[in-house]
């Protein structure tokens, strides 16, 4: 009686276990339980997503629903319609946004990286009180810094202009200190060798400190830009001009001056998924450098 024999990389398979075999009840459960958080943890993104789709009939209706029966896209005609009639179209509150929130992040991004970089490995006189002073402004509630806020941005002239977005979100504490954690990681031999062959201090930011530090460079880029995108207190308080003042900022006037508070919310649900959508896809993209951060994984 011949032997059927299976090539080796087919035995090799059938042989092995599988991976669920081989874990314990507790791991089993464990994965288990960790699904289940994970679908709780989506519902409020389903939530959003549908919420934008449903009719008014759907929006209002009790017990309220998460999932939309009879999709549409009227919500989203309302939002245009209701800008198109408005002096400032939606387009230039959405450009406003885009071009504030990006430089807000390059911004803050190098400013934090400049001020930590040196206070990790330039050891000046007095840089711990320097950083015991950055870290003591996080203790202050972003209300208490309105009327000094306003007073510089007054003063600097800069009312009604980019710069009045821009600059006040320039000071961003928590970006310095994740920064200078991070830098403070790197072994002083690799900044002395790179200064033994000839590079000056701003290469050895650019090309060896930036790019290992990409990992926490990637988180204070999305803490910047949901705090940019999201802000509508510049345009409250230093643009008295509609052209200047940004989507958020729309966003919260769709409802406001309404006769009651069943006109426009099919408006404002598109919109809150507009306002959504750009900082779901921004942490998608660098969650694995949020993750390397908050590991403290150095250099490999």
């Amino acid at each position: 009686m011949t032997t059927l024999r299976l090539p080796w990389k087919l035995s090799h398979v059938f042989r092995k276990r599988p991976r669920l075999q081989r874990m314990d009840t507790f791991q089993k459960i464990l994965i288990v339980l960790m699904v289940l958080l994970s679908i709780f943890m989506l519902l409020p993104i389903v939530y959003i997503l549908n919420h934008a789709l449903k009719p008014y009939h759907e929006l209002f209706v009790y017990p309220p629903n998460i999932f939309v029966r009879e999709p549409t896209l009227q919500n989203f005609t309302e939002l245009f319609l209701v800008a198109a009639n408005s002096t400032v179209p939606i387009t230039r509150y959405l450009f406003n946004s885009v071009l504030i929130s990006v430089a807000a992040v390059v911004g803050v991004t190098l400013v934090s990286a400049m001020c930590a970089y040196p206070i990790s490995k330039h050891k000046f006189p007095g840089h711990r009180f320097v950083f015991s002073l950055i870290l003591l402004t996080l203790m202050f509630a972003p209300e208490v810094m309105q009327i000094p806020r306003y007073l510089v941005v007054s003063h600097l002239g800069i009312m009604n202009t980019y710069w009045g977005h821009i600059l006040p979100l320039l000071a961003m504490p928590v970006g310095v200190f994740l920064l200078k954690q991070f830098i403070d990681q790197l072994p002083n031999e690799l900044l002395e060798a790179a200064r033994i062959d000839g590079a000056g201090e701003i290469r050895v930011f650019l090309r060896i400190v930036i790019p290992v530090c990409m990992p926490a460079v990637a988180t204070v880029a999305i803490l910047t830009f949901q705090n940019s995108w999201g802000n509508v207190e510049t345009s409250q308080l230093f643009m008295q001009n509609d052209e200047m003042k940004n989507f958020p900022f729309f966003l919260s006037t769709l409802t406001n001056n309404a006769a009651n508070i069943v006109a426009r919310q099919g408006a404002a649900a598109a919109a809150a998924l507009i306002m959504f959508v750009p900082n779901l896809l921004i942490f998608l993209f660098f969650q694995g450098k949020v993750i390397s951060t908050m590991a403290h994984s150095g250099i490999k």
